[in-house]
């Protein structure tokens, strides 16, 4: 995780608690004049539009007082989804059994994206099984990971 993204996540998570509800995740896409913050919440009886209308109002006046984004951006305040993104070792370890598609920031074996059946944690690596063959991928390699809605 960049020391921006820990800096808005120590920021945001307090005020996401407070509203009864849990901090998914966040990403921060920097693109100029079109750059998104992206918070993801959750909560025991899923999130309803009015929890991310709450969350991005408090979060709003938190980020105006405090200024961690210097530059010009939107908030988006939203639910994980059925696709839902994965950020941490316990996340992962939730989500054991369930496919999975990956990117890596760095090239492990010579490829930078997976899909396949998560298979748990083990330390700090993700155990992930792509046409029966196990992987074991550092979670600081994983710059992107969904998993896979299953209809």
């Amino acid at each position: 995780m960049s020391a921006r993204l820990k800096t808005l996540q120590e920021l945001i998570e307090p005020v996401v608690t407070a509203l009864g509800l849990e901090l998914w995740g966040l990403d921060f896409h920097s693109a100029g004049r079109n750059s998104t913050l992206r918070i993801y919440i959750d909560g025991l009886n899923g999130v309803s539009v009015d929890d991310c209308a709450r969350v991005s109002h408090q979060v709003s006046g938190i980020l105006d007082v405090e200024d961690p984004i210097p530059e010009q951006y939107m908030l988006e305040v939203s639910s994980p989804g059925m696709d839902r993104p994965l950020y941490t070792l316990e996340q992962f370890q939730a989500y054991a059994g369930h496919q999975v598609q990956l990117r890596l920031r760095v090239p492990f074996e010579g490829r930078r994206k997976f899909k396949g059946l998560l298979n748990g944690v083990e330390g700090d690596e993700v155990l992930l099984v792509v046409d029966d063959e196990e992987y074991l991928l550092p979670i600081d390699y994983i710059d992107r990971a969904n998993v896979i809605p299953q209809f």
